[in-house]
């Protein structure tokens, strides 16, 4: 009886309110706001050594790391010791328990050859070079197009302006058909080793974004993106910085403390973080400190001004 009372009394109650509030809630919910880009901090070991005099030691840098608070480095691969498996390990669990992710690892090659035989060198090696990045927990290549070599002496290439002709008897159509087929091979084994190749504007092909923005359209497979060299584009580089941002994977920011080994660009960090977080970069700023100052005093007063942009 009681039970039947309070039914009486709850249906009594609600046809006593207004209709407005019986209706049901709304059946969409807002999406979340989309979360600040978190771009980390990170150096590559080209920092410390110029290709100049001894080599300065992968576990040093990670020790450097370490000790400006970075998250990654970018490790060149002329500047390891080895290939043998043991250094590789070595490697990965000296940055593991010094809380440091080995980000990229950044090798030379390219495939503007006309020879079919030298381009497969240049794929094999690039193959070569995706292996020993999955063995080190690495999960991203810097890939280069390569150039036509027709200014032997990288000296006199920067001296003009990193611009050369090309061999007699080829075009610039031909260097494209023969990177992209090149590309298209590596991201096969890219894709079955889980190593994202990063696409540099790094002189030749991809001296201009809209180089790089060919080659990536007709490779088109998403174990290809952009790698943004920010010193690279020497002359108006925003605008091209901004063309080639919203494909870009992975950074390297260039500083020139003490003038630049070749040549130095003043460039403006706050204006460069802006370009990246319009497009939602949530990946590594990579220091690549190019400066004739000493490389401690050179990488730290960079890594502060970077890290002062970052938090503008």
């Amino acid at each position: 009886m009681e039970t039947l009372n309070f039914t009486m009394q709850r249906r009594q109650f609600l046809q006593a309110l207004p209709a407005s509030s019986l209706a049901l809630a709304p059946t969409h919910v807002p999406a979340p706001p989309v979360a600040a880009s978190k771009i980390k901090l990170s150096v590559s070991s080209y920092s410390y050594w110029h290709f100049k005099g001894d080599k300065f030691p992968i576990e040093q840098v990670i020790d450097e790391a370490a000790k400006l608070g970075l998250e990654g480095i970018d490790v060149l691969h002329r500047q390891m010791a080895s290939e043998d498996n043991a250094y590789l390990q070595k490697l990965k669990r000296h940055a593991f328990v010094n809380g440091i992710a080995m980000t990229c690892l950044s090798i030379h090659q390219g495939f503007v050859y006309p020879d079919k035989a030298e381009r497969q060198k240049n794929i094999d090696h690039t193959v070569h070079c995706m292996e020993l990045a999955a063995k080190m927990g690495i999960p991203c290549l810097r890939l280069n197009t390569g150039r036509w070599g027709t200014i032997k002496s990288f000296d006199e290439f920067m001296k003009n302006r990193g611009q050369e002709p090309t061999i007699a008897g080829y075009t610039d159509e031909d260097a494209f058909g023969w990177c992209i087929e090149s590309v298209q091979q590596c991201v096969k084994r890219a894709e079955e080793l889980g190593v994202l190749l990063a696409l540099e504007n790094h002189w030749g092909l991809g001296a201009t974004p809209e180089g790089m923005l060919r080659i990536y359209r007709a490779v088109n497979s998403p174990w290809l993106q952009l790698l943004m060299d920010t010193g690279n584009f020497l002359e108006d580089p925003y605008q091209k910085l901004e063309m080639i941002a919203p494909h870009t994977c992975f950074v390297q920011a260039k500083t020139y403390n003490g003038g630049g080994e070749w040549y130095t660009l003043d460039l403006d960090y706050d204006r460069i973080v802006k370009i990246l977080r319009k497009v939602n970069y949530q990946g590594y700023l990579s220091l690549e400190f190019e400066g004739k100052a000493p490389a401690q005093t050179g990488v730290a007063q960079s890594i502060e001004m970077l890290r002062k942009a970052l938090n503008n």
